[in-house]
């Protein structure tokens, strides 16, 4: 069991809350200010950053003390909105959230992992018909491997978690965001995620 805060309580938070306290986890969720947010984060081993990958980092940047020594696992992207608001530009480009958070929280371990999917495949990856791929960036192994516990908590197989190295790999991850208006405009809001076939 571990302790995790949840940060950001929409749809994306909210489904993992859930299926992170159905796994037997201590999870508390708190929505995006920063007093809900400061008091999660200070009682909890593990920090998920739901909220909105366009404030991400002024917000968890003001959570410095909060999250030291701490794993934040980031499933946001960071985007502009298009008029249909659906992501259209990246916030970062030739660089990624992940990257912009492990610099700005040096003494936090940063973990990209399930940016690349439609929210409810983050919590039921084998509800799809073909095998979906969860990625891992980040700089700290045993960081990286209590993450893939997680994955495998909810219901991720082993194979179907990549380890793709370093932080610096999270902004391959992150502008796989790209396809997702394409995809939605084309076929509708059916989950859906970017798996790598072997």
């Amino acid at each position: 069991m571990n302790e995790i805060a949840v940060l950001g309580n929409g749809r994306v938070g909210g489904n993992l809350a859930a299926a992170l306290t159905r796994a037997g986890h201590q999870v508390t969720a708190a929505d995006r200010t920063k007093g809900a947010a400061a008091d999660a984060a200070r009682t909890a081993r593990i920090v998920i950053n739901a909220t909105p990958g366009a404030g991400s980092l002024e917000r968890l940047t003001a959570l410095r003390e909060e999250l030291r020594g701490k794993i934040l696992i980031d499933v946001s992207n960071a985007t502009t909105d298009g008029p249909d608001g659906l992501p259209a530009d990246l916030l970062y480009p030739g660089s990624s959230l992940a990257e912009q958070l492990q610099e700005a929280l040096p003494e936090t371990h940063v973990v990209k992992t399930l940016n690349t999917m439609l929210f409810p495949v983050m919590t039921a990856p084998a509800t799809l018909t073909e095998a979906p791929t969860a990625f891992l960036s980040g700089e700290d192994p045993q960081a990286k491997q209590t993450v893939h516990d997680l994955l495998t908590d909810l219901g991720w197989r082993k194979e179907w978690i990549t380890d793709l190295g370093g932080i610096r790999t999270a902004r391959a991850t992150e502008a796989a965001i790209l396809f997702v208006p394409h995809v939605i405009r084309s076929t509708g809001f059916t989950p859906f995620a970017i798996s790598i076939a072997r």
